[in-house]
């Protein structure tokens, strides 16, 4: 069994889980309402670099969804609904980016097994989620076949499915706690269009 690695992601990491540590330290267990200013976060993407929402605010519309593992059941069928909808997002002014508990390797897999054409973001201790209010529950670790080989993916949390959308001025415009993973492209692109 083969571990994907990234080599510039050890460091970079460790910082930025040092980083989220503190920005949790400021939000527990909040609860982010409708017409609310979400909290800005930086997290690590799906080929180490750095994201962070400073970059989208007052730009661009962002849908940011929590979904509990990359490259199960639901999961797959949500992320795959975003990436077939990547054009009517795109003519709603709107950016899309996948949060899990999920490693970076274990999230690049995830995305090009599926031809994801969005980022997905590393939360491995659920500071961001929290930061949302999101529920948490314990990490795991899965076995897939990827590529001809059978690799583990490694998540530190398991976080509940919940989408936001957040507008250009960074309030959340839209929150689902409910979400069903077949249909949350069709609601967001519904709540986007009124």
């Amino acid at each position: 069994m083969k571990k994907m690695t990234f080599p510039l992601l050890g460091s970079l990491f460790s910082l930025l889980l040092s980083l989220a540590d503190l920005q949790a330290e400021h939000h527990h267990e909040l609860k982010l309402d409708l017409g609310e200013v979400a909290p800005e976060f930086m997290a690590i993407d799906q080929d180490g670099h750095l994201w962070k929402t400073s970059d989208l605010v007052g730009k661009k519309n962002l849908v940011i969804y929590f979904y509990p593992a990359a490259m199960t059941g639901g999961c797959t069928k949500q992320a795959c609904a975003f990436r077939d909808d990547a054009s009517k997002l795109k003519d709603l002014d709107t950016v899309v980016v996948g949060i899990s508990g999920d490693a970076p390797a274990g999230l690049k897999a995830f995305q090009q097994m599926h031809d994801l054409n969005f980022d997905l973001l590393a939360d491995y201790n659920g500071s961001i989620a929290k930061s949302f209010g999101v529920p948490l529950r314990d990490g795991g670790q899965i076995k897939r076949e990827f590529q001809g080989k059978t690799i583990e993916l490694e998540r530190g949390v398991t976080a509940g499915r919940w989408t936001f959308v957040i507008n250009k001025g960074g309030k959340v415009i839209y929150k689902n706690t409910q979400v069903k993973p077949d249909q949350d492209s069709a609601n967001v692109i519904a709540a986007l269009s009124k």
